[in-house]
């Protein structure tokens, strides 16, 4: 089949649907991005921007449920659940519970290697044509993770192993306390001990995803935002038609649904019933006496530490995975529980002087696998429920989805992807 001259609409301007917009422009497709707010204005802005292949492994996990109900519950938890859960709530976190196992996580992060293989080639094609993105990726050397006990660094450790026994490849290195402080200073005392990843990346998001989104419109690609898309049909002459709230409706050939942890309600009606699930993260920025270099991730405690740029940029640190619905107002509780976690670990910090406090819903599934592809309807797709990567994974989600759409071709990971399983 021949390069495709088709138009698509790509609902959600964030990294998933933007990478999406530029795959599908590089095979030739005429593309409008629709946004009901603005570019990056969700997940893709206030998140940790790591591109980090031996991190990203499937949320549900064996020491999630090995933590208790009890400790869900509780306002500091890295892992929160409002005791006051919907029933729609309740029934993903059921789910979610049943894929908490040893045997299922092994299943997916199978998955998550043969994904992470290619995830970063994804990216430096994003920099070559049809339009470039002026936002090169940053190498991260090294990558630290810190830890207060080596009872903590043997989880992580665990982790890479069972990686590595199933055909992953995660370089790394162990630090002592002496070689873990001079690495990094801005580490406190409460620090004994942590691991250097090599071939790990990283990125300020919300810069990236505005390069991305004028990459896309330098190719010829409009975006369209401030419009919210409350429904997606099938029309006539093949034609697959976008209504808006405001009345109007655009066609086109196809549609791809991007919306982040709103997806449900506009691919329900075309066979996906995955539940997506607002897994929501928090971050602010603070202006530490010296900036690290490089990121800090606080695996215990759930927080991840990602410099901004220069060091009057300030140092991102994010944390929480948040199970409420995604349009909830931001928790102040969250932001306290962070800082709680991350004061022993880090030094020369003005907690108090925090700037840009922010949240963002993260769409989950229940399986920690995303849902990328064809739904029941022709010309109709979705790319989304990456939970907490979809920014290392979105050039990945583009490259593949956008082959399936202009030239039939369905990666042996789409399999693994499918809305419809």
């Amino acid at each position: 089949m021949g390069v495709s001259t088709q138009k698509v609409i790509v609902i959600g301007a964030g990294m998933v649907g933007l990478a999406t917009a530029w795959y599908l422009q590089r095979d030739g497709a005429e593309v409008t991005v629709v946004d009901k707010r603005d570019v990056a204005a969700g997940s893709s802005w206030g998140n940790a921007g790591w591109l980090s292949p031996a991190l990203t492994l499937p949320l549900p996990e064996p020491a999630i449920l090995a933590t208790g109900v009890r400790a869900a519950l509780s306002p500091k938890s890295p892992v929160y659940v409002p005791p006051t859960a919907v029933p729609r709530l309740a029934r993903f976190l059921t789910g979610f519970a049943r894929h908490c196992t040893e045997s299922h996580w092994r299943r997916a992060l199978d998955v998550f290697i043969r994904a992470n293989a290619t995830a970063l080639d994804a990216f430096d094609e994003l920099t070559g044509s049809p339009a470039p993105v002026q936002a090169p990726t940053k190498a991260a050397t090294p990558f630290l993770a810190a830890f207060a006990r080596e009872a903590d660094r043997r989880v992580l450790l665990d982790e890479f192993r069972h990686v590595n026994e199933r055909g992953g490849s995660i370089e790394y290195t162990l630090l002592d306390r002496d070689a873990v402080r001079e690495l990094e200073p801005a580490l406190g005392e409460g620090v004994h001990c942590g691991i250097t990843m090599s071939g790990q990346r990283f990125i300020n998001p919300g810069q990236f995803v505005h390069a991305l989104a004028d990459a896309v419109k330098t190719g010829g690609g409009e975006i369209v935002t401030g419009r919210d898309v409350v429904a997606v049909e099938r029309g006539g002459r093949a034609r697959v038609v976008t209504r808006f709230a405001d009345g109007g409706s655009m066609e086109a050939d196809a549609v791809v649904i991007a919306n982040g942890s709103w997806l449900g309600n506009l691919a329900r009606r075309h066979g996906v019933r995955r539940l997506v699930q607002a897994g929501r993260g928090y971050s602010f920025t603070v202006y530490p006496e010296q900036t690290p270099k490089n990121p800090l991730y606080l695996p215990t405690q759930r927080v991840a530490c990602t410099p901004l740029g220069e060091p009057s940029d300030g140092l991102r640190v994010a944390g929480m995975m948040e199970f409420r619905r995604p349009d909830d107002p931001l928790d102040p509780r969250r932001v306290r529980a962070i800082i709680e976690a991350a004061k022993p670990m880090l030094r020369g910090v003005d907690w108090s002087a925090r700037t840009a406090e922010w949240v963002g819903s993260r769409p989950c599934t229940t399986d920690g696998l995303p849902l990328i592809g064809r739904t029941r309807t022709p010309g109709v797709h979705v790319a989304g429920g990456h939970g907490m990567w979809g920014i290392a994974l979105g050039p990945l989600t583009g490259k593949l989805l956008a082959a399936q759409i202009t030239r039939n071709q369905t990666d042996d990971l789409l399999r693994s992807f499918d809305p419809l399983r």
